[in-house]
């Protein structure tokens, strides 16, 4: 069975979970890899077949989206020509993780298309929706990549077709233990936004990671680190507590260390926005943002002591059994209704 695996390269979550998912998939036919997007800072230790530059969103520096370069660096006739070049009819089965050229390849070539996403579960009717309503941010998720069928992972499994996080094995091996310091990643805020935030703090420490720095840097008590893998996980291993954005991957990795999270969702975006609404109805804290006005709240949380206890087991195989299983009965069953051999 020739499989194409594609995946979401802007931000590093996507990514994280594919390093899990790749060896299975490799172990259920011949797979080839496509990846498209920016601003990942993973690399994987795999071939891509497919690069792509996609469909990015481009991080600001106040809390949000940088709708400005999203335009200006997404070009939609290069979009095109990328949708086209993918040969989507050589495969037997496209999994995809909310990657728009695949998954619109096989739109416009009338061929299964297979979502494994933490979108697909952001998008079911019973998963928790901020309180404003963004019709606009609603219409563009759905449109993003499109798929014909879709399991989803999310912080709750809420539905027989959406599990709890694949946690990666770097972390789910690791033997957490708590210092005295916080682990912070907020890549749309600028750093000197985060260094006046946190510097009002001076009685605690914090390890803020920045996209901007190339060297760490210590002044009072804040350590600025530049991004990398094997510091960061190592910061969130020693970590009292983790002050992220409303991702999927680091609050679902907080979790499953029992730290206490924070978590500030990105301004304009509906799948950050949804996140937080789910991490709010298990206790987590969730900040609107890093206004002065809400410093007494990150005081607060701060002198609190508290876990939020999870269950994310390992079943990731699983999953991936349950995905072929029902993509070869509806092909089989395709063939048998057209009677094409």
């Amino acid at each position: 069975m020739k499989i194409l695996y594609a995946i979401q390269g802007t931000g590093n979550g996507h990514l994280s979970r594919a390093l899990e998912i790749i060896p299975i998939l490799q172990k259920k036919g011949d797979l080839d890899l496509l990846v498209s997007g920016t601003q990942g800072d993973l690399k994987l230790p795999y071939i891509v077949k497919y690069q792509f530059k996609g469909l990015s969103f481009i991080f600001g520096k106040k809390g949000g989206v940088d709708v400005w370069n999203t335009y200006r660096r997404n070009r939609m006739k290069r979009l095109y020509n990328e949708i086209k070049s993918v040969p989507v009819e050589k495969y037997d089965l496209v999994i995809n993780d909310f990657e728009p050229v695949s998954a619109w390849a096989c739109s416009m070539a009338h061929k299964p298309c297979y979502g494994l996403s933490h979108q697909s579960a952001v998008l079911h009717p019973s998963a928790p929706k901020p309180l404003k309503e963004d019709w606009l941010g609603l219409k563009i998720l759905k449109s993003y990549a499109p798929c014909s069928f879709s399991f989803g992972f999310h912080f709750k499994a809420f539905d027989d077709r959406i599990f709890t996080p694949v946690i990666r094995s770097e972390i789910r091996n690791l033997q957490p233990i708590k210092s005295n310091h916080y682990t912070v990643y907020l890549p749309s805020y600028s750093d000197k936004k985060l260094f006046k935030v946190f510097s009002s703090f001076p009685q605690f420490r914090f390890e803020i990671f920045s996209k901007h720095f190339k060297m760490s840097s210590e002044i009072d008590n804040i350590n600025i680190k530049p991004v990398n893998n094997k510091d960061f996980i190592e910061s969130i291993r020693n970590c009292r507590g983790v002050i992220c954005g409303a991702g999927f991957e680091t609050p679902a990795e907080a979790l499953f260390l029992k730290k206490k999270l924070l978590v500030v969702p990105m301004k304009g975006q509906l799948e950050q926005q949804c996140n937080a609404a789910m991490l709010k109805t298990m206790g987590v804290k969730v900040l609107k943002n890093l206004k002065n006005k809400h410093y007494p709240e990150i005081e607060k949380w701060l002198l609190k002591e508290e876990i939020i206890e999870v269950n994310f087991p390992n079943e990731t195989e699983m999953i991936i059994d349950k995905l072929i299983d029902i993509a070869l009965k509806e092909q089989n069953f395709a063939v048998k209704k057209t009677g094409i051999a």
